[in-house]
């Protein structure tokens, strides 16, 4: 289950169709511009290749097909996010293919709401809670949870 948040934090957001979320910058080493990706053949949807960053394989994610959204076009816009996770222990570097990314805000946990438990068509154990800025609601998600121990047989077997 996720955890509340309790202290200020700095957060990179992004859009994935027309939903806005957020991860803790911490856990971003750096955002691209869409490189070439190398397709593996045997890999689920979701997974889109892997890319050279600096002489490394990194998997790539499409998070919109990670969410169950619709795959949409790439774009001028579409970037990949280059997150350090903690999967089952284990560090782990990982793409995610975003529709656009946009800011680096700082949100304090007044501005944070838990995520609401109806209505909502993403699983609540990826979400950290809610947060309002303006009129613009952020789903901040909990990255690590988003991603198995199903997943992480398969980076690894893309960085192979």
């Amino acid at each position: 289950m996720s955890t509340t948040i309790t202290e200020a934090g700095q957060y990179i957001t992004f859009k994935l169709r027309d939903e806005m979320f957020a991860i803790n910058v911490a856990q971003v080493r750096e955002v691209l511009e869409l490189p070439q990706i190398t397709k593996m053949p045997t890999a689920p949807a979701y997974m889109r290749g892997v890319v050279n960053v600096r002489g490394k394989a990194i998997p790539v994610v499409d998070l919109r097909l990670k969410f169950g959204l619709p795959a949409g076009e790439d774009s001028l816009n579409t970037r990949v996010v280059v997150m350090e996770l903690d999967l089952n222990g284990e560090s782990t570097i990982l793409g995610g293919i975003a529709d656009s990314v946009h800011e680096v805000i700082e949100l304090e946990p007044s501005q944070i709401e838990p995520p609401p438990r109806l209505a909502m068509h993403w699983r609540s154990e990826v979400i950290r809670g809610m947060a309002r800025v303006g009129e613009l609601f952020i789903i901040i998600l909990d990255i690590n949870a988003v991603f198995s121990s199903e997943d992480l047989v398969l980076i690894e077997e893309a960085k192979e």
